[in-house]
């Protein structure tokens, strides 16, 4: 996989940055992260202009979170069904709606970059639930500056190591969001528990 991000990079340069950014916050399975990091080592190397890198894959990122979030506002119901059809994409829509309602536009920032897995998912659910389109907008815009400085900052600092280092991000990426998926389902259990203690109390 590497090496056809580098490939991909070294033939489309910064297009391919914004391609698939766009796309990966459509849920399009893409190697957004990798190419972000390849291209920053091409910038490194002197083959791209950093700033053109970080740009590409910034506006791809944000305009990809837009196009999620009105699709499912327009679409509405039929998005919903298309999401429900398949048991992980409805999955991480719950998730992503849970989160939204505990969070509000935090939530919405987190996505972007720390918990990135969640991060088109809570694009549709924000749609969906007609989430305010400018506090959309305004936290998707600071979430994808981190996401995109991160990814692209690593590959233009570590030029040389790039796949071990998208291993070892990938990984902590699935065990942050796992962790934090956990740690909310125990929240709601708890919450469960105590209101079911609190209507036995009333009712004793």
């Amino acid at each position: 996989m590497s090496e056809l991000a580098l490939s991909l990079v070294a033939d489309y340069g910064v297009r391919i940055v914004f391609a698939v950014t766009f796309l990966s916050c459509l849920a399009v399975p893409v190697p957004s992260s990798l190419l972000m990091m390849a291209a920053g080592g091409f910038a490194a190397a002197g083959d791209l202009y950093l700033a053109t890198v970080g740009l590409a894959a910034f506006t791809g990122a944000v305009l990809g979170d837009n196009t999620g979030y009105w699709i499912a506002r327009r679409l509405g119901a039929r998005a919903a069904d298309w999401i429900d059809r398949n048991a992980k994409r409805a999955a991480l829509k719950a998730r992503a709606g849970a989160i939204l309602d505990r969070r509000g536009g935090v939530s919405v920032f987190l996505t972007c970059w720390l918990f990135a897995p969640l991060g088109p998912s809570m694009n549709y659910v924000c749609g969906l639930s007609k989430f305010d389109w400018r506090r959309f907008v305004l936290w998707g815009i600071a979430g994808e500056i981190v996401w995109v400085s991160i990814y692209v900052g690593l590959g233009y600092s570590f030029a040389d190591d790039i796949t071990a280092l998208a291993s070892l991000l990938g990984n902590a990426s699935g065990l942050v969001t796992a962790l934090a998926l956990v740690a909310g389902i125990g929240w709601w259990l708890i919450r469960a528990a105590r209101k079911s203690h609190a209507d036995q109390a009333r009712t004793a």
